[in-house]
């Protein structure tokens, strides 16, 4: 068989295949890894923008066990699972029933996302967004995952001050019986959420975030902060309270936040440790062993493979995690729910089979270019 695929454009590339990176024998110790799991849909049904989610659910739960093996947690049913991209309640409640108790069969960890978004769009009450929060905090509690409070468009469009989220999130808190992790996402992820935590001056949003940790900070694990922007997320993790972690979702900047300096680091929530585990999970090992010139040569090369991926429209990088998880095998098929498949150009995607390719991402050349081949055919371009 043959590694080599045209590209759009005409050029030929020759993968290199996988570097064959060492399995870790746990979860790291230095840091708390979690990586963010896509869904795997099921291709028969009617994935189409507008129907209910179909999911293939072997195949979504094994994966979590892909990234279990590789020493990270699993944050489930946040926006890489496709949040207020197709993936409804629904399949949203059953996902996290599921994905929480395979945890529980192999002492995994996990969180899960706690959201506004069973409710249809419209406006709300503040006070009824505080119940629709609760409604979804209890079923993430009860199927035995940690919540993330995650960022509400409700919420986005109903709260007229920061006094609205400190008092919606103070609720919520104190109605939590164990520690939560808050999530920061920037409108580069979802523009929906422009003006979050009560103001458009990132400052003024990020001393509100300081002001709902210290008031409770015996109910707050951590923060997720997906701001893209590494001086400001290292500025808001010093003024954190002792014991309260800032767990960075900036895939541009990930090896520097995690590895950290003098005064601290930043543990991890991250969408591109779903798509680079066997490195992240190796390179996380060597940081443990405090050998900093191995992780620097793993993580190195994953980095333009995550700001490609992460690219504007950064909504959008959903697309090219499924994309991956197809040509590395963990998946027989190219098929999102909603047809989110079309997220990405096959322009874009060819950039991300050579990045993934440079960083020893494609274990098995030969599966990667055979599909990447059916892929760009069907895409115009002849093999």
């Amino acid at each position: 068989m043959t590694v080599q695929v045209r590209l759009p454009g005409g050029e030929t590339y020759r993968l290199g295949g996988g570097a064959g990176f060492a399995r870790p024998a746990g979860p790291p110790t230095s840091r708390i890894a979690y990586a963010a799991a896509h869904v795997v849909a099921d291709p028969t049904a009617e994935n189409v923008p507008g129907a209910p989610a179909a999911l293939d659910w072997e195949t979504t739960l094994a994966f979590r066990h892909h990234l279990w093996a590789h020493g990270f947690g699993v944050a489930e049913a946040m926006d890489t699972a496709q949040r207020g991209m197709g993936l409804d309640h629904a399949a949203t409640r059953e996902l996290i029933r599921r994905s929480a108790a395979e945890a529980r069969s192999v002492g995994g960890r996990i969180v899960a996302g706690v959201n506004t978004d069973h409710l249809p769009p419209g406006s709300y009450p503040v006070a009824e967004l505080t119940a629709a929060y609760r409604t979804q905090l209890e079923e993430v509690l009860t199927a035995g995952a940690r919540p993330v409070l995650m960022c509400s468009r409700h919420l986005a469009a109903a709260a007229t001050s920061a006094d609205d989220y400190l008092t919606v999130y103070s609720e919520l808190l104190a109605a939590s019986d164990e520690p939560v992790v808050l999530h920061w996402l920037g409108d580069m992820f979802d523009p929906a959420l422009h003006g979050y935590w009560g103001a458009t001056d990132l400052d003024l949003a990020a001393d509100t975030v300081v002001q709902l940790v210290k008031d409770h900070a015996d109910k707050v694990d951590g923060i997720k902060v997906s701001l893209l922007d590494a001086g400001r997320e290292v500025a808001l993790r010093r003024r954190l309270p002792a014991g309260v972690r800032l767990y960075t979702g900036d895939d541009f900047h990930y090896p520097e936040l995690i590895r950290g300096d003098e005064q601290g680091y930043s543990d991890a929530l991250l969408g591109i440790f779903a798509a680079i585990a066997p490195a992240a999970g190796a390179a996380l090992a060597a940081l443990d062993a405090g050998d900093l010139a191995t992780y620097e040569r793993i993580m190195a090369p994953t980095v333009p493979l995550a700001r490609h991926l992460f690219g504007a429209p950064t909504w959008h990088y959903k697309t090219g995690i499924v994309f991956l998880a197809w040509l590395t095998g963990h998946q027989e098929h190219f098929t999102m729910v909603a047809g989110q498949q079309a997220g990405r150009s096959p322009a874009h995607l060819a950039r991300l089979l050579v990045l993934a390719d440079s960083a020893g991402l494609l274990p098995d050349a030969e599966r990667a270019a055979a599909r990447a081949r059916a892929f760009f055919t069907v895409a115009g371009v002849a093999q």
